[in-house]
């Protein structure tokens, strides 16, 4: 028997709610065209970061699915909808956090190097200085919301401007023989996705 406990909202939740909800379909149109620049820079750079970076984004826009969904119609009161949501969101940092491990190894294997794109440069600065914003607003609506699925949603988005940054600092420091920043930063990552992971599907990361 499915629980349809539903919560009792208060004016100031459901404003907090669809804020959330809003926040969540500007991030999608926001990887949407992230993925589609990254992927176009790493094709004319012969990038496999770059590429690999654009990829990372489409997984990232299952969080932000999730929480449109979490948050629309009838599902927007319901505790059981957020159960889901929070679980599911978990599930989408676990399918990120081997994506970027494979995405290292694979580059490693190959002997693959960030090569120099004026648009790559472009696209993961503009990630790196705005994603932090979409990321932190996500992390203080969820704790009025109590929405471990938002916070978990903001989580990925602060973590999305990191690969940035790593990217970013690969392609600027690979002159200089520091080629391998891009890929710590990358396995950084993916041992901090499996980490919120469990605090998403334990529901402690609208806590802190």
């Amino acid at each position: 028997m499915t629980d349809q406990t539903v919560l009792v909202p208060s004016v100031e939740w459901l404003r907090d709610a669809r804020r959330a909800r809003l926040l969540s379909v500007v991030t999608l149109l926001w990887l949407g065209a992230e993925s589609v620049l990254g992927i176009a820079a790493g094709l004319g750079a012969h990038s496999v970061a770059l590429i690999g970076w654009g990829t990372s984004a489409l997984v990232e826009a299952a969080a932000s699915l999730i929480v449109v969904w979490r948050f629309t119609g009838s599902r927007t009161g319901s505790a059981h909808a957020e159960e889901r949501a929070r679980k599911a969101v978990a599930v989408s940092f676990w399918l990120l956090a081997p994506y970027l491990v494979l995405h290292v190894a694979h580059d490693l294997d190959a002997g693959h190097r960030p090569l120099p794109s004026l648009l790559g440069i472009a696209v993961t600065a503009t990630s790196a200085i705005g994603m932090p914003f979409l990321g932190v607003a996500k992390r203080r609506l969820a704790i009025r919301l109590r929405s471990a699925a938002t916070a978990g949603e903001g989580t990925q988005n602060l973590m999305c401007a990191l690969l940035a940054t790593g990217v970013l600092a690969g392609l600027a420091l690979n002159t200089a023989g520091w080629w391998w920043v891009d890929p710590a930063m990358a396995v950084l990552l993916a041992a901090v996705a499996v980490r919120e992971g469990f605090r998403a599907w334990h529901g402690h990361s609208c806590r802190h």
